[in-house]
């Protein structure tokens, strides 16, 4: 099985997902717009037309799903995210923290990136986007906090 989560924007799809794929050393395998994918009385209003009804960014096994939303398609797109967050583990601290500090910018960190009593790095933020994140350095074997 693979679990994958959806992220919805309000027409920041694209720039999300192209920023993601960066940060993360990802590929988008597919970027479909609703001007490409529907016609017809189905055809969206102008202002949704290059807004991405699907896309898809591949990290290593893992994947990313996100589309465009308009208030009128899903009430609560333009309040903020709540239940969830993207978690990301590691066992490199560095890339840990090169993903919170890149995550971060923009956006806003709940809790800064450091150590924690489960963890030698930890971060929770919310990016510039709107999307909650948490990221987690797993401890190795015989790990310990400091000062403990």
């Amino acid at each position: 099985m693979k679990i994958v989560t959806s992220l919805s924007f309000q027409g920041q799809c694209r720039e999300a997902f192209e920023f993601y794929a960066a940060l993360f050393g990802g590929r988008i395998t597919s970027a479909v717009t609703y001007g490409e994918a529907a016609t017809g009385e189905h055809a969206p209003e102008e202002r949704h037309r290059s807004w991405l009804m699907h896309c898809w960014l591949e990290i290593g096994d893992q994947a990313l799903m996100g589309a465009d939303m308009d208030v009128a398609w899903a009430p609560n797109i333009d309040k903020p995210k709540n239940g969830f967050d993207v978690t990301l583990h590691t066992e490199n601290q560095a890339e840990a923290k090169r993903w919170f500090d890149g995550l971060s910018e923009g956006g806003r960190a709940i809790m800064p990136f450091g150590e924690t009593f489960w963890s030698p790095g930890f971060g929770s933020l919310i990016d510039r986007f709107g999307i909650p994140w948490m990221i987690s350095v797993t401890p190795q074997t015989g790990w310990q906090p400091a000062g403990m």
